[in-house]
């Protein structure tokens, strides 16, 4: 009996989805959306809600005080901080100026001189001239953004002396909804959300490695004094620039928000997924 998954190259089946996912919302990356520090701060603020989630995800890290942790895509240091005040050092791998420049005075706030920023891609980040190899721990939480996936995990065991976790996600998010909903409206052609963690294990698989598996659904929800400020914190990711885009998505947002404490909530949910390996064992 012929199976038909046999002859599958998961790493193109990443590659199409990423490709179709960039060409229906070209400028979308995240290196763009998160330039303006305005931007990266609310990305910082709207992290620090998920508190329980931050410290759960250090807590079950497997790192000493004589760690070297790698951070890839490390945002404002929403990770990369609480990390520093467990571990010996921590690299953190960001292209955002605005992410890099809030994670800057985020360390001088909190007194992590440990953290060194490299401001580059992943996929342009050279192991041996950018970075202090070997880490004992690698870690990608919610950033698994490169076009080419293998070659992103190569570069990370190449890095890593011992873990490497991923974080990612499972099914459509509701920010995925979203913009399902909303892109049309603006700019006129369907939005097509990026690769799952289901095109991620497949791909592990044929590398040889099996990853331990952790699922868990998280309840997040963005919080804004006005509606002016909700349009101002989510133009950015919606490519919302002309003023009639902006219309639209207040629009949107009128009838999406919800009032709680005196605040404007916009309610989102997503099911993730843990996955990490020890590198010998892979």
């Amino acid at each position: 009996m012929i199976d038909p998954l046999k002859d599958i190259d998961w790493n193109e089946v990443w590659k199409s989805q990423m490709k179709r996912s960039r060409e229906s919302s070209p400028g979308r990356d995240c290196a763009r959306i998160w330039e303006s520090r305005e931007s990266a701060l609310s990305f910082w603020n709207m992290c620090r809600q998920e508190r329980s989630r931050i410290d759960k995800t250090v807590w079950e890290t497997d790192i000493t005080k004589e760690s070297h942790v790698l951070d890839i895509g490390a945002g404002p240091g929403t990770l990369a901080i609480p990390f520093a005040q467990k571990a010996a050092h921590v690299t953190a791998v960001e292209p955002a100026e605005g992410m890099c420049s809030v994670m800057r005075e985020k360390m001088a706030e909190f007194g992590t001189g440990n953290i060194s920023i490299v401001q580059k891609r992943w996929e342009d980040v050279d192991v041996e001239k950018d970075l202090e190899p070997p880490y004992d721990v690698v870690i990608a939480s919610f950033s698994l953004g490169m076009p080419d996936i293998r070659a992103a995990i190569e570069k990370m065991m190449q890095a890593s002396s011992k873990y490497v976790y991923l974080y990612h996600f499972a099914g459509e998010t509701s920010w995925d909804k979203q913009w399902q909903k909303l892109w049309p409206r603006l700019h006129g052609c369907p939005y097509q959300p990026g690769p799952k963690c289901d095109v991620l294990y497949n791909v592990l698989y044929q590398m040889g490695v099996y990853p331990h598996i952790r699922t868990f659904r998280l309840e997040h929800s963005q919080r804004y004094s006005t509606l002016d400020e909700a349009v101002a914190a989510l133009a950015p990711q919606a490519k919302a620039e002309k003023e009639e885009q902006k219309a639209v998505l207040l629009n949107f947002l009128k009838g999406v928000l919800r009032e709680e404490d005196g605040a404007l909530v916009l309610p989102g949910s997503s099911i993730r997924v843990k996955m990490w390996w020890e590198k010998d064992q892979s």
